[in-house]
């Protein structure tokens, strides 16, 4: 009885998250309400607040059962990037999973399109924050070791550098996100990618 009370509970809470995805995703996270949610998932208010403390709780808990591309970019198959080409296969993969998942590509254009850093809804600029000082400083430590092999200068400020393709990387998904019939998100994110390395590269 008890494991299958436990079954139900936790059952209850993925289809309240399931359902806020959903209504996140039409009217934006400060245009719901924790009412709202619970209408449309038919349940009571106090079964949402049995499972989430307010509404940037269950926003947060959303966010936990996806990996967002920023947190995805600064790693090559599951270890650090070490080369260049680790650093385009791993972007070019994350491209082609934002085009494939559907989760990952609905709560991704909730958490950069329909949300405010505001009040509650702070802790999720933090950690988008913290998301992109992480990325940035693993894509700089790849950058550093390229530059030592001999791939990019000596001189190359890796730290700049990897703003620049992190904000090359950020500006191909909104711009994707906003209107996906514009372009190809990895047939054009590639080449674009490559680009901006050969840029990189010495002379």
């Amino acid at each position: 009885m008890v494991r299958r009370t436990k079954q139900a509970a936790e059952a209850t809470r993925s289809h309240i998250l399931d359902t806020a995805e959903r209504v996140f995703e039409r009217s934006g996270v400060s245009g719901t309400s924790l009412h709202e949610i619970a209408k449309a998932a038919g349940v009571t208010r106090g079964a949402i607040y049995w499972h989430f403390e307010n509404k940037a709780d269950l926003f947060n808990a959303m966010m936990e059962r996806v990996t967002l591309p920023l947190e995805e970019a600064g790693t090559f198959k599951g270890g650090p990037l070490t080369t260049l080409t680790d650093l385009r296969h791993t972007f070019v993969d994350v491209l082609r999973k934002v085009t494939t998942d559907p989760q990952l590509r609905r709560v991704f254009d909730i958490a950069t399109h329909k949300v405010e850093y505001v009040g509650e809804m702070n802790a999720v600029r933090e950690r988008h924050l913290a998301m992109r000082n992480e990325c940035v400083a693993d894509m700089e430590r790849a950058l550093r070791r390229a530059a030592r092999s001999g791939a990019l200068p000596k001189g190359l400020s890796a730290r700049s550098a990897s703003i620049g393709l992190l904000a090359l990387f950020d500006g191909l998904l909104q711009n994707w996100m906003l209107d996906r019939d514009a372009f190809d998100l990895v047939r054009v994110g590639g080449p674009v990618f490559d680009a901006y390395l050969r840029g990189l590269a010495p002379a």
